[in-house]
């Protein structure tokens, strides 16, 4: 597929412009601090594209400043007292020490309970957690996909989790891949299946292009509450911050 990529200005705000193979123009504005985006067709002009994206500035602008306000979490020091979240749930993390192998439970509802050697660092202290919201995803996707699966009419080949610093999820319609974005442990869980119902979409459609809303209105008719859900939470602080 040809593609042509630049970038340029508008009235203060960078954008990046990717031109390829689509029928339809698409302005696409992403998170930690409002990046844009636009994906236009080949035929389109710099005129055209241009003028475009003046047509849409006053929602760019909003959703610039959506991205640029939203409260973002401190660095988290993995040590007693913090808050942590686990679909969408609060836990104060509770750090003791013992000498065999590391474990984290809830406990009481209320406490999220980590137990390490005296001489593990935060970032391995990190590492176990993350490795906690991995197992716990892992136990999820399997079913919800099997749910939406008939619905959507696609049957992916491959899922994984990852982290990511621009994304919810990501796919690879030729490969049928799906990639969710290990943040999504910590949302409510509506905001995972939202995100998997969006990338099971791309399967169908590759593009943000009107089929695909057509497609999202019909399986999932409140997506957008979803989305929003996903988008006003608190951004993590190292997975979103550059």
């Amino acid at each position: 597929m040809s593609t042509d990529r630049r970038h340029i200005e508008i009235r203060g705000i960078p954008v990046e412009i990717v031109q390829k193979d689509i029928k339809n123009l698409h302005v696409g504005v992403y998170p930690p601090d409002g990046r844009v985006r636009v994906a236009a067709p080949l035929r389109l002009d710099h005129d055209g594209i241009r003028l475009a994206i003046i047509s849409r500035l006053r929602w760019i602008k909003r959703q610039r400043t959506a991205f640029q306000t939203q409260a973002r979490q401190s660095q988290r020091d993995m040590v007693t007292g913090e808050s942590h979240y686990l679909f969408g749930q609060r836990y104060r993390l509770s750090v003791t020490h013992h000498e065999g192998p590391p474990s984290i439970a809830i406990r009481g509802n209320t406490t999220l309970h980590l137990r390490v050697r005296p001489d593990t660092d935060p970032s391995k202290r990190r590492e176990i957690l993350n490795r906690w919201y991995r197992n716990h995803l892992r136990e999820r996707i399997p079913d919800l996909i099997a749910t939406w699966e008939p619905t959507i009419g696609v049957q992916p080949a491959h899922w994984g989790i990852k982290r990511m610093k621009t994304k919810w999820g990501s796919c690879n319609p030729d490969a049928q891949r799906i990639w969710l974005n290990l943040e999504l442990a910590k949302k409510p869980p509506a905001c995972l299946e939202y995100v998997l119902v969006h990338e099971m979409v791309h399967l169908r459609e590759r593009h943000h292009g009107p089929r695909f809303v057509a497609i999202m209105d019909e399986v999932m008719p409140h997506w957008r509450l979803r989305r929003d859900e996903l988008n006003q939470g608190p951004l993590a602080h190292e997975n979103w911050e550059y």
